[in-house]
């Protein structure tokens, strides 16, 4: 069974970083594209962004720059690598992958940026 587990989420400053690890078990995470969301209070979820079986990485327009997808095969885990947080970042932010069709989802770890 496919589970995702994401943590690291916190309280930080503007302008601050912080990298959420989202591990996984009951999938190779090299094996599938992987993908990071996020859920701000009273709004839709939305893609973060994505990084291939090929490792090719893809983001939104609005982390472009200021954050980072990778993995790490050999500890089967996800990475966000996020720096230049800003308040608007704020939200809970999920991992995601898609195993034979099926969507799985990891329980989403607490972001929030604020002085």
């Amino acid at each position: 069974q496919v589970q995702l587990v994401e943590f690291g989420g916190g309280l930080v400053q503007p302008g601050g970083s912080l990298r959420l690890p989202c591990a996984a078990t009951g999938v190779i995470t090299s094996g599938y594209a992987m993908y990071w969301y996020r859920q701000a209070p009273g709004k839709q979820r939305e893609w973060v962004a994505t990084v291939l079986v090929d490792n090719t990485t893809y983001s939104a327009a609005s982390v472009r720059g200021r954050f980072t997808i990778s993995r790490a095969a050999w500890q089967n885990t996800l990475y966000l690598e996020m720096t230049s947080l800003k308040p608007e970042d704020t939200a809970v932010y999920y991992c995601n992958t898609v195993v034979d069709r099926q969507n799985y989802w990891g329980q989403g770890t607490q972001v929030t940026v604020s002085s």
